[in-house]
């Protein structure tokens, strides 16, 4: 079960989702969905982490839900035409979580376009233990500054990704060294773009769900969590 929690950036009203652990959570979790907002594969995410006994808070990107990709694209545009505005938005969720559980160690993970949110937040120096990519899109406006890069990440990556070629990995690996940031970067051969989604997206052949990047990534994530809380 989730609960609904209103949230603003601004003027921008924005709603939130929350799934809580049977027992006392480990820590908080921010979720950020991919380009159309929550999908019931984000919303599967969120429920995991609430199984393995994190609470977790799926963020709203927009204050609406597109209804086809092309709305969800116009969106995102408008969204990310700004980084700072962008970091912004991204930072309202993580405050409204902060909110919800005070006391709690906090992370963020993201999905496609949550996957670059995440990125986007640990390079602003945001207060956050961990934050999590996958199959997350890596470039930036506003590269990370040395000594900014407070979380660790991790990032796990389809090495077939067509959104996200081998240049833009290779900037993002030197990006984080200047940084000082600490980093982990899986890649898994022949995995495309959306590999955690199990449902068909409408993106032709550039997307594809693939059963052992989606359990190996997920495995890291849990692996690290437990690390960083421990």
């Amino acid at each position: 079960m989730s609960e609904a929690v209103s949230y603003c950036d601004g003027d921008t009203k924005l709603t939130g989702y929350v799934y809580r652990p049977v027992g006392a959570p480990r820590a908080s979790v921010a979720v950020f969905p991919t380009i159309m907002n929550p999908t019931p594969a984000v919303v599967a995410k969120a429920e995991a982490l609430a199984k393995a006994g994190y609470l977790a808070f799926v963020c709203d990107f927009y204050g609406q839900d597109p209804h086809d990709f092309a709305a969800a694209q116009g969106l995102a545009s408008e969204l990310r035409r700004d980084a700072t505005n962008y970091r912004q938005r991204l930072s309202a969720g993580l405050a409204t979580l902060r909110a919800l559980a005070p006391d709690l160690p906090q992370a963020a993970i993201g999905f496609c376009m949550g996957g670059q949110a995440v990125l986007e937040l640990a390079r602003s120096g945001a207060n956050l233990v961990l934050v999590a990519s996958f199959h997350g899109l890596l470039n930036t406006d506003l590269p990370a500054q040395p000594g900014t890069v407070k979380a660790r990440i991790l990032v796990c990556h389809g090495d077939a990704d067509e959104l996200v070629p081998r240049e833009q990995v290779i900037r993002f690996w030197e990006e984080m060294d200047r940084s000082g940031a600490n980093w982990h970067f899986h890649s898994y051969s022949g995995v495309k773009h959306g590999f955690t989604n199990p449902n068909a997206p409408p993106n032709g052949d550039m997307v594809a769900y693939d059963s052992s990047a989606d359990r190996q990534s997920w495995s890291a994530l849990l692996s690290l969590l437990d690390e960083v809380l421990d």
